[in-house]
C-alpha cells in the first residue's frame, strides 16, 4: 500500500475536521452504516493483512471479517 505523503495526510486532515462525517446513531447503529467505514492499521498490522489477502487470494475485509468470526467464537466457548 502507498506510503501517504505529509501533504496528502495534512488535506485530508484538513477536509475532515472542516467536513466530519454525519451520523445518526438512530440508523443502522451509527458507524455500521455501509455508506461510511473508516479503519486505521499500524504498519505491522497492514504488512500481515495485505500479505494473508495476496497468499489466501482473499480481499483484506474477509480476512478482518474471518480473524473476527474466529475471535467470537473462541470467546464464547
Amino acid at each position: 500500500m502507498k506510503e501517504m505523503s505529509d501533504e496528502e495526510a495534512d488535506a485530508l486532515d484538513e477536509y475532515y475536521t472542516k467536513n466530519p462525517p454525519k451520523v445518526d446513531l438512530s440508523k443502522n447503529g451509527g458507524f455500521a452504516n455501509k455508506s461510511f467505514r473508516m479503519v486505521a492499521l499500524d504498519r505491522f498490522s497492514e504488512d500481515y493483512l495485505i500479505t494473508k489477502a495476496i497468499a489466501d487470494h482473499k480481499t483484506p475485509t474477509e480476512i478482518i471479517s474471518e480473524l473476527v468470526r474466529e475471535k467470537i467464537a473462541s470467546a464464547s466457548m
